[in-house]
């Protein structure tokens, strides 16, 4: 039976439901109706609990304020926990390479200890090598050795090789200032000349060093540390070093010296990349507020109902980092992006809410009847948004990596708060103030709905209506062709991982730097100096891979078998005479060989195939070497038990990550022994692959778990599980759209990009979710498809579009950040809502209109 909105009211009138305007309870009318007549299609009948959270709000409304003060009040004591976790490790702590690689970095102690820990003093001029700024770095080391609270060690640097040069026995650095002030201008190039012999100066001075005029321009001296405890050994840059104090600490020491140097070390990295997060939130957060204010003014055009909107999205922030706090989970640079989420979720719950209110109250109906009516059709609506969202964000959950988990684990809670606050507080407060406007008679502004008829909105809001009443099958064939090339051409999407997106910028913007305090970002260092020493320092360039072999090393294959894979390396290896470049035990045996007649002879006796490799009794040459003055360099590639070794391997700087892992698998392959590809490279290359697994399992799981969710609720609610793919087709469309983009702007996978698709599956299908249940509800009404396709375009699309333009520009802001892969999330998130809007409303009314045909 089809009924009007006269019946409806009868119905109502009939029921007599206390408070209420007997004329315009449409919902509930409808609603009894298929409690009673539309069994048959197995809808749930779920007014019970709407009606019991409308009396609520509508009846109690000053309780549901206090109630959620109160709790905002209880979440706010969990923001002062909250604490910090930046740079790369984060990502490496559960890699199988990283574990290899801290394995390798415990048991190989005499080169990989970490009892102290470093600070570099890099020194640059015209030339640094000359007698004023030896002098300068010999000053500065005396300094810092000064201090007691920077617990130097040792100190060591090319003016100390230069002054040790001219004077041996200045093996302090007081003795060594004294050697370089005695010494005349020749004096001090002559012993420039001469030190340049030793590949331990050649290795800290610039590659531009000119051996004749004794001249470079800039030079490396190395500050050691003891630090209790030790420092980090992971792959990466952490969040946190104990460095930290004693560097910047350091740091005021070197500016008290007229010259140019600079400190550096893994204690500045933490910090700047603390105070990186600090700088991109105190930017983008007021951008936001600013855009996503203009932007509400035009949607609620009513300074009372804005003030609402503002509090509860506020309120919204405080949860859920007060539960980040009250959980223990730190905040990393891929939480930066919540609260724009939880901002984008917010305003539309908020806009949707207020502007559905208002389409009853044009109609004259009393506070307590349209909020009634708003919350019985958006209530249920924010809970399909809340479960799809939910399932977006929690699909990350199946990611191998720990900061993607975290932050779908932040992301769902914060939605799941978002509509509590928008869904029950937000409307209790809006009739809380409006009853209280009434009786005091205060001027309202801006009642009238977006969209609504005759507005300059409601000429451009059909545009998808129009299609659907003309062409609908011929549409949908064009956008499922669309979209299937749009899926194919995002297969070309690349996948990285690197430190340098953890990094503060090398150059921050102009137009960042001009902004006052305390939104200026801070002066950031580490990436100019990074670049630094990778373009004047060779071995800055150099990398290298380890290959951690275990078992038993006294077996007669074990030093063969190293031998042997040396042979012919792959590509990417660094090579002379096709062996490849590597450190290990055999070059330790051949030095102390070249050293000792005695052990030259051992070795030879026990040489099987005479290649210069023993084979025979390796037990007893161990024990040689360990009791030789190579004892440290022993320890350094195999341990004291003969049961582990590291060969270390230099690779070219020019080939790719992904070709040097491959490459290093492939040579861990040749060993005998149980055999291990790790370092930096290898751990890197891995998080990288993990990050395109993460990317296309958490869409796989999104999607699915969607689906279902969506089938399931739709039969429920509505009899009809077949509207649940009607929903999802706009945002399959969408998602496609923005893969293909990701190819287009050359945006990769990345750490926080990997949460992308799933992410705008959760948060895109927002909106077709509105126009399918705003569909549902109106089709009950009339039983005519264009009808009801017409007046929801008209009602749900005006609150859409001030959806759309609020958050698309609120997140959008993120490209502010001082992250390149945030202001790169912020771009693909902006791509979402926009194409999630035009699916919604373009796409979706074909859907329906196709759909209703094949019910029919």
């Amino acid at each position: 039976m089809v009924r009007d909105r006269e019946d409806s009211a009868a119905d109502s009138d009939v029921d007599g439901d206390a408070g209420m305007d007997p004329d315009t309870d449409r919902h509930s009318s409808v609603e009894s109706e298929s409690s009673t007549n539309g069994g048959e299609r197995g809808r749930v009948n779920y007014q019970a609990v709407i009606d019991l959270v409308d009396e609520w709000i509508t009846e109690r409304p000053r309780a549901v304020i206090l109630t959620f003060f109160l709790l905002t009040a209880v979440f706010s004591v969990g923001l002062g926990n909250i604490s910090t976790e930046a740079g790369t490790e984060q990502f490496t702590k559960e890699s199988p390479s990283q574990e290899a690689l801290e394995e390798v970095n415990q048991e190989f102690s005499p080169a990989f200890e970490t009892t102290n820990g470093t600070t570099q003093l890099i020194q640059q001029g015209t030339n640094v090598l000359s007698k004023g700024e030896l002098l300068a770095i010999l000053e500065v080391q005396q300094r810092l050795q000064d201090r007691e609270n920077l617990r130097v060690v040792s100190t060591s640097s090319a003016a100390a090789i230069v002054a040790q040069t001219i004077d041996p026995n200045a093996t302090t650095v007081g003795a060594q200032i004294d050697a370089i002030e005695g010494a005349s201008r020749s004096e001090v190039e002559d012993a420039v000349q001469r030190a340049a012999q030793s590949d331990g100066f050649r290795g800290i001075v610039s590659d531009d060093f000119n051996r004749e005029a004794a001249s470079a321009s800039a030079t490396i001296g190395v500050v050691e540390h003891e630090i209790p405890g030790g420092v980090s050994t992971t792959a990466g840059q952490g969040g946190t070093s104990p460095l930290t104090p004693i560097q910047t600490t350091a740091q005021s020491v070197v500016g008290s010296v007229d010259s140019d140097i600079t400190v550096f070390g893994s204690g500045i990295i933490a910090a700047e990349n603390g105070s990186v997060i600090t700088d991109s939130m105190l930017i983008i957060t007021p951008a936001a507020v600013l855009l996503i204010f203009a932007f509400l003014i035009y949607s609620y055009r009513d300074p009372l109902d804005l003030l609402l909107g503002v509090i509860a999205l506020g309120m919204a922030i405080v949860w859920t980092f007060g539960f980040l706090g009250i959980a223990g989970i730190p905040f990393s640079q891929l939480l930066i992006a919540v609260p724009p989420l939880l901002l984008a979720v917010g305003i539309d719950f908020g806009i949707h809410a207020i502007n559905r209110y208002r389409e009853e109250r044009v109609e004259g109906k009393d506070v307590g009847s349209s909020m009634r009516i708003a919350t019985d059709q958006l209530l249920v609506a924010f809970f399909i948004v809340t479960g799809t969202t939910v399932m977006g964000f929690s699909s990350n959950g199946v990611s191998d990596l720990p900061p993607i988990r975290d932050f779908g684990f932040v992301a769902a809670i914060g939605i799941v708060f978002t509509f509590l606050i928008f869904g029950i507080f937000l409307p209790a407060a809006k009739v809380f103030l409006d009853e209280l406007s009434i009786r005091r008679g205060l001027p309202r502004f801006g009642e009238q709905p977006l969209g609504s008829e005759g507005s300059a909105l409601s000429r451009v809001l059909p545009v998808g209506l129009v299609i659907a009443r003309k062409a609908p099958y011929v549409f949908l064939i064009a956008v499922l062709l669309f979209t299937a090339g749009s899926s194919y051409y995002a297969t070309g999407v690349d996948t990285s991982f690197n430190t340098e997106d953890f990094l503060p910028p090398e150059d921050v913007p102009d137009y960042l730097e001009s902004l006052p305090e305390p939104f200026a970002p801070n002066e950031y260092t580490v990436t100019k100096t990074t670049n630094f020493l990778e373009e004047n320092f060779a071995s800055a360039e150099d990398d290298t891979v380890t290959i951690y072999a275990q078992g038993s090393l006294t077996a007669d294959y074990a030093l063969e078998s190293i031998h042997h894979a040396n042979r012919d390396p792959p590509d990417s290896f660094i090579a002379s005479n096709r062996r490849a470049d590597a450190q290990s035990i055999l070059m330790v045996i051949d030095d102390y060989a070249a050293q000792s007649p005695e052990f030259r002879r051992l070795v030879e006796r026990n040489d099987v195939d005479d290649d210069g490799v023993p084979d025979d009794n390796l037990e007893e040459i161990y024990d040689e070497l360990l009791s030789s003055p190579y004892r440290s360099q022993t320890l350094e590639y195999i341990t004291e038990d003969y049961t582990s070794t590291q060969i270390v391997y230099s690779v070219k700087s020019s080939a790719s990550q992904d070709a040097i892992t491959t490459d290093v698998h492939s040579m861990a392959d040749r060993y005998r022994l149980s055999a291990t590809g790790t370092g930096n490279t290898v751990v890197f290359q891995e998080i990288a692959d993990t990050i395109l697994a993460s990317a296309i399992q958490s869409l796989a799981v999104a999607l699915l778990a969607t689906t279902v969710f969506l089938l399931l609720i739709y039969h429920m609610l509505e009899g009809r599980a077949s509207l649940g793919l009607v929903n999802l087709v706009p945002i399959v469309v969408s998602v496609a759209l923005l893969a293909g983009s990701m190819r287009l702007f050359d945006i990769p996978f990345n750490a926080l990009t990997a949460t992308i698709l799933a992410i705008a599956l959760g948060l895109g299908i927002d909106y077709s979710v509105h126009v399918v249940h705003r569909f549902t509800d109106e089709y009950e009404l009339t039983d005519d498809v264009f009808a009801a396709l017409e007046r929801t375009v008209l009602g749900t699309g005006g609150a859409l579009t001030g959806s759309m333009l609020t958050t698309a520009s609120g997140i959008g802001v993120l490209v502010l950040a001082l992250f390149p892969v945030l202001g790169q999330f912020g771009v693909l998130i902006a791509l979402t809502v926009v194409y999630s809007y035009i699916t919604a409303l373009v796409v979706t009314p074909s859907v329906i209109v196709v759909w209703e045909s094949a019910i029919a």
